[in-house]
């Protein structure tokens, strides 16, 4: 009799019933909704990252062209425009017309 009464103890600790069955139904359910709703957070993470990747790869070789430029000194037509784009020197005999329309 005792241990009848064991497994009437376990048989109802074990059920959930009605309501129960169906709040377990909802967790699962909104646990599955978070891991769709992950997913679709991840894959667009990674496709910003091989985006990233690419504009990195695009800066570094500009970067590698600029070094290049600054290593080899540059020609004197190159010094030159940078001066003039850059600086607002003049040359000598050159003129300089100015926009006072602004």
């Amino acid at each position: 009799m005792a241990k009848a009464s064991k497994q009437k103890k376990r048989r109802q600790q074990i059920r959930l019933g009605f309501f129960g069955r169906l709040l377990l139904l909802a967790l699962i359910a909104a646990l599955g909704w978070q891991l769709y709703h992950l997913r679709s957070q991840v894959e667009s993470a990674e496709a910003q990252k091989a985006q990233l990747i690419a504009q990195v790869g695009t800066q570094q070789q500009g970067n590698d062209k600029m070094q290049k430029a600054i290593d080899g000194g540059g020609s004197q037509d190159q010094m030159e425009e940078i001066a003039r784009d850059e600086l607002g020197l003049v040359a000598p005999g050159d003129r300089v017309f100015y926009d006072v329309s602004n």
